[in-house]
């Protein structure tokens, strides 16, 4: 079913103040949608920029921003029974690797609660589309480069990572007994305009303008498939256009990890070239015409080596893969963070 860009398309987005959230509402409400925006405005990162999303979102006539938390079953209920969303793009969670050392609570309150109470406003309303984030996180301990959809992830290596491949799960239950159609969408390592200021561009950006050292974990020995903003959320609008159905060939003796005889699917959505830490702060320094003070120090708990995404599956059945060369994007971000924040 199409019915992309009419009014008649009611979108419920959460996390619609969050950096992906307010770039895939802005696209839906460009091509028509009506969108219903749900967002906490938490304080894990700066409100202001939160905010400075969403006031760009609300005077679209098509738009309508709530303000609740995930975890509250009640309003959560309420708005879904009020509002009967056609589709559902969740992408409300509890970010972040480190975070979770100390706040293990915000994962298992947003990322787990919060997941079970969208998934039951799906089934009892109708739903015809449930599209959720997952994560590259997890792929965990999994040394098989390029990461598929095809693997099993068996191994995670941070709380968020298990909260994203729970989800996976949860999902798939729902799909098998209450034949509600899901899609999982992998991200790996977004960046670009009105980024996040925990992720590593966009604190590198900051430091190096403000002369302060940065902080390079493992020596610098990382790689990241970093997908610019816009690649994501053209792979997040097709996938949420075309409605997960059961895959016809598929067998549990033989169980292909990315479907189900369910409705449910999954996707990797990331730039299949990955980039050496050490490659993206060269980069990050010619744009800036600016050289780094780098303190290098020891991998982190949680981290992740290298990511490195196939998105073959997404390329099959939507017809997309992500391509912006790093240096465009990384190009674009400075630009905006230059006007954002008035730094010259």
């Amino acid at each position: 079913m199409d019915r992309a860009g009419s009014e008649d398309v009611k979108v419920l987005v959460t996390g619609a103040a969050g950096f992906i959230g307010y770039h895939a509402a802005q696209a839906l409400l460009t091509r028509g949608d009506a969108v219903i925006g749900l967002d906490n405005l938490n304080d894990y990162y700066d409100v202001g920029l939160k905010q400075a999303r969403l006031d760009r979102l609300v005077p679209a006539r098509q738009f309508r921003f709530v303000r609740a938390d995930l975890a509250d079953r009640e309003t959560v209920a309420r708005l879904f029974a009020d509002e009967k969303p056609d589709r559902v793009l969740h992408l409300g969670a509890q970010a972040g690797v480190r975070h979770a050392l100390d706040h293990p609570d915000s994962y298992i309150d947003s990322n787990i609660a919060g997941f079970l109470n969208i998934l039951e406003g799906c089934r009892h309303n109708g739903t015809e589309h449930l599209v959720y984030a997952s994560s590259s996180s997890v792929y965990g301990a999994n040394g098989s480069l390029p990461y598929s959809v095809r693997q099993n992830v068996d191994h995670p290596l941070s709380l968020y990572g298990a909260t994203k491949k729970a989800n996976e799960l949860m999902a798939h239950t729902y799909a098998h007994i209450f034949r509600l159609p899901v899609t999982g969408l992998r991200f790996f390592t977004v960046y670009g305009p009105w980024g996040r200021p925990d992720m590593a561009l966009f604190r590198f950006t900051r430091q190096i303008i403000a002369r302060e050292p940065i902080d390079v974990f493992n020596q610098g020995a990382h790689a990241r498939d970093f997908t610019y903003i816009d690649d994501v959320v053209e792979g997040v609008v097709r996938a949420l256009d075309r409605i997960a159905a059961p895959n016809p060939a598929w067998r549990g003796s033989d169980p292909d990890p990315a479907s189900s005889s369910a409705p449910y699917r999954l996707y990797n959505i990331g730039n299949s070239q990955p980039v050496e830490l050490m490659d993206l702060i060269a980069c990050l320094e010619r744009v800036l015409g600016k050289t780094a003070r780098k303190t290098f120090l020891p991998l982190q708990p949680g981290d992740m080596l290298r990511t490195f995404a196939d998105v073959d599956a997404l390329a099959e059945d939507v017809d997309f893969r992500p391509a912006t060369p790093i240096e465009d994007g990384v190009r674009r971000f400075v630009d905006w963070y230059k006007d954002y924040y008035k730094v010259g």
